[in-house]
């Protein structure tokens, strides 16, 4: 990141965390000073490779089947159209989400996080 680069503010995610009135961005865990955070504290993260995979659904078959797949066949998915799909990161299901086309191409939003169970 460049020094012109905007500071975008990221919480303290340790412990409890209350706002500081007047500075909704400007998350401060109790117990501490003013703590101000930017994504460029997290830069040496950019370069960290992960896979991400949006899942439309899932369908079971044989091999026998799979090979008789040619172009222009369709194929029977678990989900109905406009049903949410999964987003997932490293193989773990972080979101769901729609697809959307955006000019020619097609995307995701998310629609709502998962939220995970820590061990």
């Amino acid at each position: 990141m460049s020094d012109n680069d905007p500071k975008v503010p990221l919480p303290d995610l340790e412990g409890d965390v209350q706002m500081v009135p007047g500075e909704e961005t400007q998350p401060v865990a109790r117990g501490e000073e003013n703590v101000s955070r930017t994504a460029s504290d997290l830069e040496a993260l950019f370069d960290v490779p992960v896979q991400v995979s949006a899942v439309l659904g899932r369908a079971r078959m044989d091999v026998g089947e799979l090979l008789k797949l040619g172009p222009g066949a369709v194929l029977e998915l678990d989900r109905k159209v406009g049903e949410a799909i999964d987003i997932y990161v490293n193989n773990r299901l972080v979101a769901r989400g729609e697809v959307v086309l955006v000019e020619d191409k097609l995307g995701v939003t998310m629609t709502e996080i998962i939220k995970a169970e820590r061990n």
